[in-house]
């Protein structure tokens, strides 16, 4: 039975560590969500640790700046893991070879300093993805042809994102899952990084454990996210709780005629993906 509390106050009793999903939740990426801000500010001060944990392609040293230019305070979080730091440790293994790198120019921190040679499809010894080359024009089908051929050439495809679509502003754009979905159709295989696997979550325990100064009591810590098949089925896979942003991705499939959360909904959106969550929430509030 999923527990419909009206916000993160009502859990502190039962948590003192959150790990907590960013786009979707926090921001959209073209503005923040000061409730969600405000919730989460008020948990790290004054009843235990948040841990930040994206699926951003990048590292996270790499991507505060753009948590800064959306004004979400740094008071709201005390560590930040991300899809970018897990992926960085498969690469490091990989030094020397060659790789087709599919992603937009925005994501080159990701594999700085490491010792790569970009090559295409026909000659790299591996894929790296962290996304389309324009997500705001392209789509998955435009990648096909050079997909099969790497296909075909048997190349390993590391998945930087496994997010398949994220929001920004009022449109959904497509991500590196979405790619990953589409090669492994191909009979591809794909290693991902970030949520739901388990590389991701073990930075973010690491990072709880450092801050509480001790280890952590995993019945006490708490996922935040909006993705059913990146948040929650993290969380389900760790056997960690979970607190299901309904609304994000999902805009209004989550509520009822009068515009509030309808727990059948909720349910039901679940249900689709076979995952189940501890507890539920419209947006992030206090």
């Amino acid at each position: 039975m999923i527990d419909f509390p009206a916000g993160l106050s009502a859990l502190t009793d039962r948590y003192d560590v959150v790990l907590c999903d960013v786009w979707g939740v926090i921001h959209n990426g073209v503005r923040n969500f000061p409730e969600a801000c405000e919730a989460l500010e008020r948990f790290n001060r004054d009843h235990g640790q948040v841990v930040l944990i994206s699926n951003a392609p990048r590292p996270s040293q790499d991507v505060l700046s753009q948590l800064d230019g959306l004004k979400v305070q740094r008071e709201a979080w005390s560590a930040f893991v991300t899809s970018g730091d897990a992926t960085r440790s498969l690469l490091t293994p990989r030094a020397g070879e060659k790789v087709w790198k599919i992603g937009p120019e925005r994501d080159a921190p990701l594999w700085a300093g490491l010792d790569l040679t970009l090559a295409g499809c026909d000659d790299a010894d591996f894929i790296l993805c962290s996304g389309l080359y324009d997500d705001e024009t392209e789509t998955p089908e435009d990648y096909r042809d050079r997909l099969k051929v790497a296909a075909d050439r048997g190349l390993l495809f590391i998945c930087a994102n496994p997010d398949r679509v994220v929001q920004r502003g009022d449109k959904l754009i497509f991500c590196a899952g979405a790619l990953a979905d589409l090669y492994e159709e191909l009979g591809g295989k794909v290693v991902m990084a970030g949520k739901p696997f388990a590389a991701i979550y073990d930075l973010a325990l690491a990072e709880a454990e450092r801050l509480k100064g001790g280890p952590v009591d995993r019945s006490r810590v708490l996922c935040i996210g909006d993705g059913i098949i990146t948040d929650v089925l993290g969380a389900e896979n760790q056997k960690l709780a979970c607190l299901f942003v309904a609304k994000g991705i999902h805009g209004d499939k989550a509520l009822g005629p009068d515009g509030l959360l309808a727990p059948e909904a909720v349910a039901k959106l679940l249900a689709a993906e076979s995952v189940g969550a501890t507890h539920a929430i419209a947006d992030l509030v206090w």
